[in-house]
């Protein structure tokens, strides 16, 4: 009877490509929604890429379930922005409601997904949005 031992990522190192994708994200989303602060669209790339590499590392984790919420968020944030851009060369004002409330709604998402990892609990399934 032969078993195959798989190592599994150390949970610390996890934890802390973790942390730096959250604090990437939070930067960039205090920044959606404080007027006149600027985040470069680079840092929430790099945060993304981080999270797409080591999501595969953390398959199987608790840490698993906040790459993916990490991912889902940058994901349907810019899907919104996308839908909603059109609303800046129609309407000023809508655009600027629309993009607010989206920002608020990212900062929100990593706000939670922050204190969650921070209490070791994996983000829960229901939490789709």
């Amino acid at each position: 009877m032969s078993q195959e031992l798989v190592p599994m990522p150390n949970d610390d190192s996890l934890k802390t490509w973790g942390w730096v994708s959250y604090l990437l994200h939070l930067v960039v989303a205090v920044a959606a929604v404080l007027p006149g602060a600027q985040a470069s669209i680079g840092l929430l790339l790099l945060a993304l890429v981080i999270d797409l590499v080591k999501r595969d590392d953390a398959a199987g984790t608790w840490q698993a379930s906040h790459f993916s919420w990490r991912i889902r968020s940058v994901l349907w944030a810019g899907v919104l922005y996308l839908v909603t851009a059109p609303l800046w060369l129609l309407f000023l004002a809508p655009g600027w409601i629309a993009w607010v409330l989206i920002s608020v709604w990212f900062l929100y998402r990593i706000v939670k997904g922050m204190v969650r990892m921070n209490a070791g609990k994996a983000m829960e399934p229901t939490n789709v949005l």
